[in-house]
């Protein structure tokens, strides 16, 4: 939970200590076997328009608001799922965001929360991310969301990034009632594929789905845009960097 915040206030520019991992460092070769690739929903989605607004709408608390509310997303989504009281993300979401308000006494009118949400629906691809998914798919890879998202958070991503047509249909945990990094989220990538564990790359953005993904079995390529610390769980994973472009390098590697 500690890496959701320095990841997220880390890509907001601000100064967060964490290890040093080196850029784009690929740290194991490709497979020739690959054949298909689940997606976190943020190596492809650029979250940092939330967070700007965040601060734009509260100067000076932006940052710590944001690192509190996207902790707690997380948080609300794993008790919900340890508790068998599924909701989905976008109301964990709107409901993590309401605690943050509380807890840091700031009052959020309901014209903010709704501002606020509706970011979400106005994000775009990082910049990256339309070349790396041609050139993956061009080299035979099929690629869908393996996502906590909602399926219209997640639409709506695409649509603004001119990417349709080159995902499958999206798996939303909303399918399976659980979020992620419960076995059954990352059991969808091996359904809807129809392929083992080891012919899918887990493509993660953050260090506990790393873990989650190797876990569960699948050959997990972290796309570190923070770079942050690998989390100490007894995982690590099989490749590493800073973008897309080191995703494609070690999925088509032979």
């Amino acid at each position: 939970m500690l890496l959701n915040r320095r990841t997220f206030t880390a890509l907001t520019a601000v100064s967060v200590a964490t290890a040093t991992v080196l850029p784009s460092q690929v740290r194991a070769a490709g497979r020739s076997s690959f054949k298909a690739i689940a997606f976190d929903g943020f190596p492809i989605i650029d979250p940092r328009p939330v967070f700007a607004r965040v601060e734009e709408m509260f100067p000076g608390r932006g940052a710590e608001l944001s690192a509190s509310w996207r902790t707690r997303q997380f948080e609300y989504g794993w008790l919900r799922t340890l508790g068998g009281r599924y909701t989905d993300f976008w109301r964990v979401t709107e409901d993590a965001l309401a605690f943050a308000a509380k807890a840091m006494k700031i009052e959020l009118l309901s014209e903010q929360r709704d501002r606020l949400m509706q970011t979400y629906l106005e994000l775009k691809a990082w910049p990256d991310v339309g070349p790396a998914l041609r050139q993956l798919r061009d080299a035979g890879l099929r690629m869908a969301f393996l996502s906590n998202l909602t399926a219209p958070m997640l639409d709506a991503a695409i649509k603004n990034s001119g990417l349709e047509g080159l995902l499958e249909p999206h798996l939303s945990t909303d399918r399976v009632q659980a979020f992620k990094p419960d076995a059954r989220a990352y059991q969808m990538g091996v359904d809807a594929f129809g392929l083992p564990k080891e012919e899918i790359v887990f493509a993660a953005f953050a260090g506990w789905d790393v873990a989650g993904a190797k876990w569960f079995g699948y050959p997990t390529f972290w796309v570190n845009r923070a770079t942050a610390a690998v989390e100490e769980l007894g995982v690590a994973p099989d490749g590493m960097g800073s973008g897309l472009n080191d995703l494609v390098a070690f999925a088509t590697a032979r």
